[in-house]
């Protein structure tokens, strides 16, 4: 699809729920105080806030993570009889609550509702001396949950019940500057059903779509369908299993965590060679792909400005479309699961998921799943 067809189609969709963007992503992790320490020292987020006993939360120890414009909520539970225990125990570490920024709270719940959404949370007021927060919530695909979030009223330092984390130790970013999409992965034969939802409900149109020729290698295959919400702020591409002769990626992340969720949050950068390598210096590790790729690569994308060398030294990957190109790389799962991920991405005019990278990228995934036992 090219820019024009992309444009032509967002405007026929009327935009009935305008998000102002991702609020924030908490996942549900089995020690939050030992992870918030790991995305701090690996990622170079920031402390911002603190949410347990200390302050009034008896069920809960809750982290909040800051860089640049990406909020992340790392929350454990503290009885093992607890909604967040259950959580963790079935599914591993993973994103519980994909929170979106809105003007109005009610309202959101209300059109999602009548189109068709699970209610999760009825519209409530948190209050604290710093103002209010309005909050809704509807379900999504498996256990996860959208929550609309209206600040209009507050001024704390995230939400009500949550008070400045302040920290002698705070290691310097790495470059992190927003979320570029989030993928969530879903059952055999389910990726049309969510693209339903996301268009129905929420507002959202298909940016573009990739089917098991586009996405297959020698073993494995995947579906995926791109949604954005009519502002272009929101991107979630949708993943479901494809027929292949051995086990897909897909089917390996729902075996392990159980059910459909998130596969992996994209998070954007002005600079990739200096943040990969602030990551790798930090021991984060990424997926490589075979030194071959890197030999036909300016043939296939022409002129970038960046260091060839540097790039295959680091895996970074090209891919162009007809309004510019991206580079992006992807870490291995960063739990022991292999389920949730990160890809790193900057972006250079182009607005596509780096279709052209695939075949090797999956390649990579493959042989990772084969040491796993997992192919």
């Amino acid at each position: 699809m090219n820019t024009a067809q992309i444009t032509a189609l967002s405007e026929t969709v009327q935009d009935f729920l305008p998000l102002n963007g991702i609020d924030f992503v908490e996942l549900y992790v089995g020690n939050a105080k030992q992870a918030a320490h790991f995305y701090k020292t690996a990622f170079g987020f920031q402390s911002l806030a603190y949410s347990g006993p200390e302050t009034g939360v008896k069920d809960r120890a809750s982290y909040v993570l800051v860089q640049r414009k990406i909020v992340l909520v790392l929350t454990t539970a503290l009885s093992p009889t607890s909604e967040i225990a259950a959580h963790t125990h079935f599914h591993g570490d993973g994103v519980k609550y994909i929170a979106f920024t809105v003007d109005n709270a009610i309202s959101s719940f209300e059109e999602t509702t009548q189109r068709g959404a699970k209610p999760y949370l009825e519209p409530i007021t948190k209050t604290d001396k710093q103002g209010s927060v309005i909050i809704s919530g509807i379900q999504a695909y498996g256990d996860t949950v959208h929550l609309f979030i209206d600040r209009t009223n507050y001024h704390g330092v995230f939400l009500p019940g949550f008070q400045k984390w302040e920290s002698h130790y705070n290691p310097t970013p790495v470059g992190l500057a927003a979320i570029d999409h989030m993928v969530g992965n879903v059952g055999w034969f389910e990726m049309n059903k969510w693209v339903d939802y996301y268009k129905n409900i929420l507002g959202f149109n298909q940016l573009m779509s990739f089917d098991d020729k586009d996405i297959s290698t020698e073993y494995s295959a995947l579906m995926s369908k791109v949604m954005q919400n009519g502002t272009g702020k929101v991107k979630f591409p949708i993943n479901e299993p494809a027929e292949g002769k051995k086990k897909s990626q897909i089917e390996e992340y729902l075996d392990f965590y159980k059910g459909p969720g998130v596969q992996h949050i994209a998070l954007s950068t002005p600079n990739i060679v200096e943040t990969v390598t602030a990551l790798s210096d930090r021991g984060i590790e990424f997926l490589k792909v075979p030194t071959t790729y890197y030999k036909e690569l300016l043939e296939r994308v022409g002129h970038i400005d960046e260091d060839i060398e540097i790039l295959e030294k680091l895996g970074i990957l090209v891919d162009k479309d007809d309004e510019g190109y991206l580079l992006q790389i992807f870490t291995k799962p960063v739990e022991d699961r292999p389920t949730m991920f990160f890809e790193i991405i900057q972006r250079k005019g182009s607005r596509s998921f780096g279709k052209g990278n695939f075949k090797a990228l999956f390649e990579a995934i493959e042989r990772e799943q084969e040491l796993r036992g997992n192919l």
